[in-house]
């Protein structure tokens, strides 16, 4: 299961090798462990943020993104999504 949602996080890119691939998973998985964040947690913490997003703008939910880059001293969550349109109906 960490499996399918690391490809969906981290899905191979045009040009990306499986090196810089496993480095990034790596990466992911090393991060989430120092702030015992559980695979759980951001499968549902995705689909909350996307749940939002989608109220006020169609996204291509496939192309959907979340990442947690930390430095020495501080996490962040960084996201990203195409937008396809606004909705009006909200």
């Amino acid at each position: 299961m960490i499996n399918r949602l690391i490809q969906k996080l981290f899905g191979k890119q045009a040009g990306e090798e499986s090196k810089d691939i496993a480095k990034k998973r790596l990466k992911l998985a090393l991060v989430c462990d120092k702030l015992e964040v559980s695979e759980d947690i951001l499968k549902k913490l995705q689909t909350d943020i996307v749940a939002v997003i989608s109220r006020y703008f169609e996204i291509d939910k496939t192309e959907f993104n979340i990442d947690i880059q930390r430095t020495d001293d501080l996490a962040s969550l960084v996201l990203n999504t195409p937008i396809l349109r606004t909705r009006t109906n909200y």
